[in-house]
């Protein structure tokens, strides 16, 4: 979705080369805060979002339905600049910091994605001839349940500020038909990408880098308490400087562990689902984004997803294969029925699958991929682990693989 001017050397201590990042790109303050969703099989986002509401910018996270006066002009009927539409059917709180933009003002050159809710386009800003990414939400004012998940992502996107999440750079509508679009830079390719190139295997520092990069945007967003829940390869997009930003909002909820409120167990794509989320609890937290930074580690060594399974019953089992059976504290802490019980018992087989990767990698894998998330620690306690701090240390952003021709969307290259 845009790339990042400017490049920043990763060093050996991960919370200065985290400082010395923010600085270069300009996020020594942080902007002013403004102030659920479901994933069937392998990613395809489905409707069940029972139990989740919508937050907003108060202390409690309570959305607004007060709107700013509202200014007729003409026939047009905008609202500071806003179509009435959406005036009348949005907080006002959302729109509250953002410039109206109208759709009209992009040429789409490309569609670069697709889901459920939501089409991605690679576009041009007519007036400045910037390349950016037009995420067209799905708004539909006689579904209000959608309504209230678009305005929560981009509430959430307004509340995040760090080098390795992608930034809301506005909102484009159109006046005339229900057109919204998230507008974002456009980013030049994905880790799934990257690590899917044929014969090209990630080394140990390159690896380190990425994943560095991933925990750091998970740690900002787990501190202002925001779970992103469908932390996935595609969902991770890397511009031509190397610079990896989490993306994709849309299934993100706001998590406040006092007092808790019950979320729903279906998010996440299913081979970078919890053990937890398959086993349906409505009661969790940091955890499942840590699990799902798990795979991604064990996949980026192993050139291919860990535990590809098929069903929900069958990604269970792969992950008491791997973790071993479940404790009977596990079953206790997790307050889940007897017929949740996997039928055999399984020893961990940790060892079997993670043989060949580095003997320094051993220890973060094993606690992100830890069947209880109590266990899994936090992205701040992962980035301080012996994976960061022994040789090899991660490399420079001038050292991975990237993309660095726009005219090439998705033809990735090794810079030397």
């Amino acid at each position: 979705m845009g790339c990042v001017q400017g490049k920043y050397a990763s060093t050996n201590s991960p919370s200065r080369g985290l400082d010395k990042l923010k600085q270069e790109h300009g996020y020594a303050a942080k902007r002013g805060e403004k102030e659920d969703g479901g994933v069937a099989g392998n990613g395809e986002k489905v409707v069940n979002r029972v139990g989740e509401t919508v937050r907003s910018n108060d202390a409690n996270g309570n959305v607004s339905q007060k709107h700013a006066s509202k200014k007729i002009v003409g026939d047009d009927q905008v609202v500071d600049g806003w179509p009435k539409w959406l005036v009348d059917n949005v907080p006002f709180e959302v729109l509250s910091g953002l410039v109206p933009k109208s759709a009209d003002s992009y040429d789409k050159l490309a569609k670069v994605g697709q889901g459920t809710y939501s089409n991605v386009y690679k576009a041009r800003d007519k007036d400045t001839g910037k390349i950016v990414a037009l995420k067209k939400v799905r708004f539909n004012t006689a579904e209000p349940e959608s309504v209230k998940f678009m305005a929560r992502e981009i509430m959430i996107l307004q509340r995040l500020n760090h080098p390795n999440i992608i930034s809301l750079e506005g909102l484009a509508t159109s006046r005339m038909q229900y057109s919204l679009y998230l507008v974002f830079d456009f980013m030049q390719s994905d880790l799934s990408k990257i690590i899917s190139r044929p014969g090209d295997r990630l080394t140990e520092p390159q690896i380190k880098c990425y994943m560095q990069q991933l925990l750091s945007g998970l740690e900002h967003c787990h501190e202002i308490g925001i779970l992103h829940r469908d932390i996935k390869g595609s969902n991770l997009l890397i511009d031509s400087n190397g610079v990896l930003k989490i993306a994709d909002f849309g299934l993100a909820n706001i998590f406040n562990p006092k007092p808790k409120r019950p979320l729903t167990s279906r998010v996440v794509t299913l081979w970078y689902r919890a053990p937890e989320l398959l086993l349906g609890s409505t009661d969790y937290g940091v955890g499942v984004d840590l699990w799902s930074a798990g795979c991604l580690l064990a996949e980026m060594f192993a050139g291919r997803p860990i535990m590809p399974g098929r069903t929900e019953v069958e990604q269970l089992h792969r992950i008491f294969k791997l973790c071993g059976s479940p404790s009977e504290e596990y079953w206790k802490k997790m307050k889940l029925p007897a017929s949740f019980r996997p039928p055999q018992h399984y020893k961990p087989g940790y060892y079997e699958e993670f043989g060949d990767f580095p003997s320094s990698s051993f220890d973060l894998l094993t606690m992100l991929l830890n069947l209880d998330p109590s266990y899994r620690g936090t992205a701040a306690s992962a980035l301080q682990t012996e994976f960061f701090t022994s040789s090899p240390l991660a490399c420079d952003l001038s050292d991975l693989p990237v993309i660095y021709k726009e005219e090439e969307p998705y033809k990735a290259k090794d810079r030397k």
